[in-house]
């Protein structure tokens, strides 16, 4: 059993992660230790990476206590490099974590200076000067190459960069060249956020934390303009948006929504937030406020203007859409449905439940089956195929209850699809019971029956 992190001051009295805990308790016998639990640190590191979203969002995890945050173009919002790192150390000391960073133009000389000169921001260009003076642990090698590097004298990553790069290649490979040269500056290695980017975004701090629904909900609305006129720009429009909270206290709160038609208008995203947030089971905390709120289009498609004229087809469309779209927001997706024509006669599956906002106008229509005045050839619940008793070709036995036939209809033969089932054919007979009840019947092989469905 080996120790995993220490704190500070069982590091100050020199044990350190990687160190036998037989050793560690020989060195400290009033030592206190408790089982690691990497999943758990994982969940934690995570929720520090969504807090860090506030600050970039190519954010990156560097297993198993760091983070890579690539703020290119985002500095200037922070009153610069250096303010935008002492914010983020501040804050995150403030949470209660002992934090350790550093800025340079390179992931792998972000992360040595991290390690070793904390706090450090690196002019551009700089990044070799900077690294130089490092010892060569910095380059996070293996333990056999670090020690090989002090056998020969080479302590510092200067040192081992001033020799021949072919005799590197050669001794340690170029996998231990490439990192060298990274945390040079002469190679760059760009970090894989954890996050995908979305599409468009915009967001609004609050100089003080804001814990009131109406100024949250206005806020988005003002959001959803500044999005609405870079979507305008580019002829596009929303599908998938996604409000992201950002509690003082670190906490992240994510709400998404979704729209059948691209959008950007305002008023209809500020109704679709209005109406998730009246439905969500765990209502929104502020806690001690949100300080920074931002409204991200996850998912963009090309978006025409409706300039439709009163009482033409497409208002009430318009109107048809933007209520699934409400609905769908209070009770999900999979509870909002549409019926869809399939190119298929087998009765169970002509048609095909998919969320309403996905429902397309297709090519294929509904097939009517009668003419005015005729009876429906079809029922009005289809149910799956139940097995019957038929007693005497004059009544028949479901669910434990025997219905007289007053009235048969049929054969009506419907082949299986021989090509997709092997399935026997089946002869539909439509009945009726003495008491007006309307049936659906078949009959398989001529041997067994089933009720496929009850018409009214």
């Amino acid at each position: 059993m080996r120790l995993t992190a220490v704190d500070r001051r069982a590091a100050d009295l020199g044990l350190a992660p990687g160190m036998a805990l037989a050793s560690a308790r020989a060195m400290v016998p009033a030592v206190k230790v408790m089982a690691a639990n990497a999943p758990a640190d994982l969940r934690l590191l995570e929720k520090i990476a969504d807090w860090c979203d506030s600050f970039t969002p190519l954010v990156a995890l560097d297993a198993p206590c760091g983070l890579l945050l690539d703020v290119t173009g985002a500095s200037h919002l922070f009153d610069g490099e250096q303010a935008m790192l002492d914010r983020l150390r501040r804050a995150l000391k403030k949470q209660g974590f002992a934090v350790a960073g550093a800025l340079a133009g390179t992931a792998l000389a972000a992360r040595a200076l991290a390690r070793y000169r904390d706090g450090t921001v690196v002019p551009p260009g700089r990044d070799s000067e900077a690294v130089s003076t490092l010892p060569v642990e910095a380059l996070d090698l293996d333990p056999v190459t670090v020690h090989a590097f002090r056998r020969a004298g080479l302590k510092t990553v200067g040192q081992v960069a001033g020799r021949r790069r072919a005799e590197l290649t050669a001794r340690f490979g170029s996998g231990m060249v490439f990192a060298l040269d990274t945390a040079l500056g002469r190679a760059d290695l760009p970090i894989s956020p954890r996050l995908p980017l979305p599409d468009y975004r915009a967001e609004r701090r609050f100089a003080e934390p804001v814990t009131d629904e109406k100024t949250m909900l206005a806020t988005l609305n003002l959001l959803a303009g500044r999005l609405g006129k870079n979507l305008e720009e580019r002829g596009e429009g929303a599908r998938a948006l996604q409000a992201v909270f950002f509690r003082a206290d670190g906490s992240i709160r994510r709400l998404a929504v979704q729209t059948g038609a691209p959008t950007r208008e305002p008023a209809l995203i500020e109704r679709l937030f209005r109406e998730k947030l009246d439905a969500l089971a765990d209502p929104l905390d502020p806690g001690f406020g949100f300080d920074l709120i931002r409204l991200e289009a996850d998912r963009t498609e090309p978006c025409r203007d409706e300039a439709a004229a009163l009482g033409s087809e497409t208002v009430p469309q318009k109107e048809i859409r933007a209520l699934v779209d409400r609905l769908t927001a209070r009770f999900g997706a999979h509870r909002v449905l549409s019926f869809e024509p399939r190119d298929t006669h087998i009765p169970e599956n002509a048609f095909a439940a998919v969320p309403a906002q996905y429902a397309r106008a297709g090519r294929l229509g509904w097939e009517k089956m009668r003419s005015a005045g005729e009876a429906p050839c079809r029922p009005l619940r289809l149910l799956a195929p139940e097995p019957v008793s038929l007693i005497g070709g004059e009544a028949f036995r479901w669910r434990h209850v025997t219905h007289r036939i007053r009235k048969l209809e049929g054969p009506e033969r419907i082949a299986m699809e021989w090509w997709r089932d092997a399935a026997p054919d089946r002869d539909y007979y439509r009945a009726e019971d003495e008491n007006g009840r309307r049936f659906w019947l078949y009959r398989e092989q001529g041997l067994h029956w089933f009720l496929h469905g009850v018409f009214a």
